[in-house]
């Protein structure tokens, strides 16, 4: 029953203030008001820098008097990031009020100020968001000056700093004479960035450290001032939580909306922030360079991609900073390696020098027909060197492997093109003696495999055997392996001379021989795996003489396959 009832106080709180008289709002325009609100009042202190929030269309007021035989002042105002309008007024009074006891403190002391009759006489406005101050001689007549502050679009902040006397405050620190951020070199992941050195920062001794450049890089957009830049971070950081985390409803009672609505009512009239929160905020920065060098190099940055560099100078003691004019620049692309292109069935012989480009070369095939498939077949120069061949589409790799001596076959599709990447893995270098001319390291070629559902099968060995008992004076007769497939198998031959060994490297194809050395060509299928032997009878030799034979498969896919060479001498005597 309790419960009940407190829980129908609060409801009929609520609604009376919700409905009942507003609260007493700013005016909407700059101009002197009647009637202060009977609430505290912000004095602007002396010689220390004071932060203050501004709501969205409401004006603040701030108060000071200056002391005796001042003749000159400053009044510096630094809106966050945001425009807002200031003005700063002298109030005069014909009748100074009398003291009252009822007024125990000075902060009331303007209300009662404002109630006896006078004058105000406006000395300076301003609008924008960039910092502004105000110097000049003060105003004899002048009971008490004010200093209105209204946001033109948002809530937003604004820094302010009082200076009696004439001279330099001391409490923003200087900048050069260029205070502009310039560009000594970009590259594709850095840059590097140099400013003129604060003449602030150069007449203190070395022992004194109360300057730090700060160094902010972002892709948006330059700010103006540090407390810009560091609301721009902060609202990134509350959307990178909000993408993370979706907010959960919470069930909450009357009284505690009541008291935030209440303590944000006052917190708005009332914030002021001093010169010691000032200080600590500059600590949780996340300067990509902070010291007192006035060069900065900026890593780790995206290539292709454009950054802006804001230089900040904070002074730790009083808890401001300075702005440098910031610039832009864009990160170099990424360098594209040139990329060729393979025909249909083009064999392609490619050669990896020492001393060269480590990124070894790429290529790209587009197969044709609407099953997008085809065949890869590689095979290695090298007599103990491998060559990395990597398959890629669309940016995700496909398959990788090393090539050695052994045809290499490699089947493609479900794409409509493919990047081909070789680089060399072995450091042996190639035999030239055996590649005569040719300086390749391996040999490739691409083709469409229209019909086939994967790569076509090998002999199950490339072994040559001859007969001993079919060996003659003029004759011989060679054996090989076949597939299943229809395919096409030539036999070449080449006369040995005296001592000379004989062999031809794996990697030299049909295209490498003359045509005086080809003997027979035919085709040949067996089904049967274990039954496919063909023959063929070698006629026309001279007796006595050694020979060397070498029989390529030559399919319709991929380079052809060399079998391993065979020498055989012929008899002498028959």
């Amino acid at each position: 029953m309790m419960a009940a009832m407190a829980l129908s106080w609060y409801l009929c709180l609520a609604v009376t203030l919700l409905c009942g008289p507003s609260w007493p709002q700013g005016h909407s325009a700059l101009a002197p008001e009647n009637e202060v609100p009977l609430r505290p009042t912000a004095w602007l202190p002396d010689g220390k820098v004071t932060s203050i929030h501004l709501p969205k269309g409401r004006t603040r007021r701030l108060y000071f008097t200056l002391k005796k035989k001042v003749v000159m002042m400053s009044v510096t105002v630094s809106p966050c990031d945001l425009p807002i309008e200031w003005t700063l007024a002298a109030r005069t009074l014909k009748d100074k009020p009398p003291k009252s006891p009822h007024w125990s403190t000075k902060k009331s002391m303007p209300e009662v100020w404002w109630r006896g009759p006078g004058t105000e006489a406006k000395i300076h406005t301003y609008t924008g968001n960039a910092m502004d101050t105000y110097t000049g001689p003060s105003y004899a007549p002048a009971s008490i000056y004010i200093l209105r502050l209204r946001p033109k679009d948002q809530d937003t902040r604004a820094t302010m700093y009082l200076h009696q006397g004439s001279g330099p405050s001391g409490a923003f620190p200087e900048l050069p004479s260029d205070p502009h951020v310039h560009t000594l070199g970009v590259g594709m992941t850095s840059v590097t960035l140099s400013w003129g050195p604060s003449t602030s920062l150069t007449r203190l001794p070395h022992t004194q450290r109360i300057y730090d450049y700060c160094v902010l890089v972002n892709r948006k957009h330059n700010y103006r001032n540090l407390c810009a830049a560091r609301e721009g971070i902060r609202k990134e950081q509350e959307k990178d939580k909000k993408r993370q985390k979706k907010d959960k409803q919470r069930k909450v009672t009357v009284w505690p909306i009541l008291k935030n609505w209440w303590w944000q009512q006052w917190d708005a009239e009332t914030d002021l922030r001093s010169p010691a929160a000032l200080r600590d905020q500059h600590d949780d920065l996340q300067c990509v360079c902070k010291g007192t060098e006035s060069v900065c190099t900026v890593s780790e940055l995206v290539p292709d991609t454009q950054y802006y560099f804001d230089v900040f100078l904070i002074d730790r003691l009083n808890g401001t900073s300075a702005a440098y004019t910031g610039t832009f620049a864009q990160t170099h692309e990424e360098a594209q390696p040139a990329i060729t292109p393979l025909r249909e069935g083009e064999l392609r012989w490619v050669t990896f020098r020492d001393g060269g480009s480590t990124s070894g070369e790429f290529f790209s095939f587009r197969p044709r027909g609407w099953q997008q498939s085809g065949l890869l077949t590689l095979q290695s120069c090298g007599s103990s060197e491998k060559i990395k061949v990597t398959i890629s589409s669309k940016g995700q790799e496909l398959s990788s492997q090393a090539v050695g001596e052994d045809l290499a076959q490699i089947w493609l599709q479900g794409s409509p093109s493919y990047l081909i990447h070789l680089e060399r893995e072995g450091t042996a270098p190639p035999r030239q003696a055996a590649l005569g001319a040719l300086k390749a390291s391996v040999k490739m070629q691409a083709s469409s495999a229209y019909h086939r559902q994967g790569v076509p099968s090998l002999p199950t060995t490339l072994q040559i055997k001859s007969f001993n008992r079919l060996r003659s004076c003029d004759s011989i007769t060679l054996a090989w392996m076949g597939t299943e497939e229809r395919s096409l198998y030539c036999v070449y031959r080449r006369r040995l001379g005296k001592g000379e060994k004989g062999g031809t490297a794996p990697c030299l194809g049909p295209e490498s021989r003359s045509d005086t050395e080809r003997v027979v060509c035919k085709y040949f299928q067996e089904l049967n795996p274990r039954r496919a032997v063909t023959t063929a009878v070698i006629g026309g030799l001279e007796p006595g003489v050694a020979y060397m034979f070498d029989v390529y498969l030559m399919r319709r896919w991929g380079i052809p396959i060399k079998y391993s060479s065979k020498t055989v001498r012929t008899r002498k005597e028959c």
